[in-house]
């Protein structure tokens, strides 16, 4: 739940004690939640949740007790233990419906709490308080970017006369261009070069483009640069799928610099490319335990059943070798029908963050609807539930479903991955849920660096939100999360520097950004 104050939230649940939702009746079935709640809720507790004489405010943590996000329903569902069977809503609402009013709830107190300044605090002119440091905003890249969707960091190589990668930023636009930053001696702001030429023509449409970029972890040796991007098939506009491939960046004779493709390290069967739209993913990230080895994540493309759907490569993690060949133990590699062998998991609707933790462990963030954003630990064969089961609602305002396995008839899956084996029809639940959703986009982890008490932090990032988020989790929970950006963009992309800063990539402006100690 969100607080006033510094934004600290510790869970997203509670455990209502509810007095008065009252006046739901039956005909309420057939509304939207907005409507619902502004016909027949508001003329108590008001449009925005604050309350009136008839009822408590349900803006404040006076109506809660603490408690998990179910409680929470099954006290809307069963109503106050004071006022008996005048608030049990289970006699008049779907448990869909329920679940939606339980949405409708959190996007109140999310409004309340922007409306009373909830958000990073600001100490003194340039510098913000934190619960582990105090920290400033500094601008890299202002001009010259168009969308900027990514950025990724290149190694020290060396002297920059003889390297001119050594220490650059490569960022991607989502039209299609690539362009080198270089951070200049104060490290404050970049030049960007001209775009890269060779960069393979991208379908723009929709939420497609040019996407990810990640180096191979053996960059210095190899110079390998991986690419997604959405691709229309043979110039189709109408046939576009998410493709990922390597290649090579040189300097090109006129000073700047040109991309050669060395191969197709992912591709959809030609039968599987979808007309352009939304959910193409796309993030890479290598295995740090073994070079050889990578994820990439591809949304569902608004297709919602075909992510339960193994023959389809959307709304999918997968994992390949650095060539694009299929490891050996992936979950379905052996699997001799028209199964998509690169899968690694499943269930997922549109994932747009992905990043291993400082222990090796895969994280990734991905898209609810209308509520219910997630931040996932990705497991070996495990399905994540869309769209069996979600968190969101419908974006007009009706149900979607519920967020608990058990009520749709699907178990719910244990870490344990014996346990999973010997059911392996369960589904993974998310760590973390957002409510209301922050369009969630970019996932980083902190190194540490110049800000060492960040050290193992994930760092998420909203488009819809405009938002940089710290979490830390521990023993599989999030016990820690607070909001250190706002307001600067839609964040696109969220990177920690060889340094340990967190860079940001945001649209609307587009810019590079950076969030570094006060004192620096």
């Amino acid at each position: 739940m969100y607080h006033h104050g510094p934004m600290r939230i510790p869970l997203p649940a509670s455990k209502l004690s509810l007095i008065v939702l009252a006046g739901l009746c039956s005909q309420a079935a057939a509304q939207t939640v907005d409507r619902m709640w502004r016909e027949h809720c508001a003329s108590c507790h008001s449009n925005d949740g604050s309350g009136g004489p008839k009822a408590a405010s349900l803006l404040d943590d006076e109506w809660k007790t603490g408690g998990s996000l179910r409680e929470m329903f099954a006290a809307v569902k069963t109503g106050h233990k004071d006022l008996g069977d005048a608030a049990q809503f289970d006699k008049t609402l779907t448990d869909p419906r329920i679940w939606a009013l339980v949405n409708y709830l959190h996007e109140l107190r999310f409004q309340n709490y922007r409306a009373n300044d909830g958000g990073p605090k600001r100490e003194s002119g340039d510098v913000f308080a934190s619960q582990h440091h105090r920290y400033k905003i500094e601008r890299v890249v202002e001009d010259g970017l168009a969308t900027p969707w990514s950025v990724e960091f290149v190694p020290d190589l060396g002297d920059r006369t003889a390297e001119p990668l050594s220490g650059a930023m490569l960022i991607t636009e989502k039209p299609g261009k690539m362009r080198v930053g270089t951070l200049g001696t104060d490290g404050a702001r970049a030049t960007l070069s001209a775009p890269i030429e060779g960069i393979p023509e991208v379908s723009n449409d929709g939420q497609g483009g040019l996407m990810d970029i990640a180096l191979h972890p053996n960059f210095k040796e190899n110079r390998l640069v991986y690419l997604s991007y959405a691709e229309a098939l043979g110039g189709d506009p109408k046939k576009v799928m998410t493709k990922v491939i390597r290649g090579r960046i040189n300097p090109s004779k006129g000073g700047g610099w040109t991309w050669t493709t060395d191969r197709v390290i992912f591709e959809a069967r030609p039968e599987h490319y979808l007309s352009p739209g939304v959910h193409y993913g796309c993030r890479i990230a290598f295995d740090p335990k073994d070079s050889s080895i990578l994820f990439f994540a591809i949304g569902e493309r608004g297709r919602m059943q075909m992510a339960q759907d193994l023959t389809r490569p959307n709304g999918k993690v997968h994992r390949v070798k650095d060539d694009g060949s299929i490891p050996f133990d992936n979950p379905f590699a052996s699997n001799t029908g028209p199964v998509y062998k690169s899968i690694w998991s499943y269930g997922h609707r549109n994932p747009q963050g992905l990043v291993f933790d400082l222990y090796g462990h895969l994280w990734d963030t991905e898209h609810g609807p209308r509520g219910g954003d997630e931040l996932n630990l990705i497991i070996k064969g495990r399905n994540y539930g869309w769209p069996v089961v979600t968190y969101g609602i419908n974006y007009d305002g009706n149900p979607f479903g519920l967020p608990w396995p058990d009520m749709v008839g699907k178990k719910e899956a244990s870490l344990d991955p014996a346990v999973y084996e010997s059911d392996p029809d369960s589904i993974a639940m998310p760590t973390y849920v957002w409510l209301p959703s922050i369009a969630a986009c970019g996932l980083t982890v902190s190194n540490g660096g110049i800000l060492p008490e960040w050290k193992g932090d994930l760092f998420a990032g909203g488009l819809a939100g405009l938002t940089v988020q710290r979490m830390r989790v521990k023993d599989g929970k999030v016990v820690e999360r607070e909001e250190i950006v706002h307001n600067e963009g839609r964040v696109r992309d969220v990177v920690c520097g060889p340094d340990g800063a967190i860079y940001i990539a945001v649209n609307q402006p587009d810019a590079i950004i950076r969030v570094v100690p006060a004192d620096k």
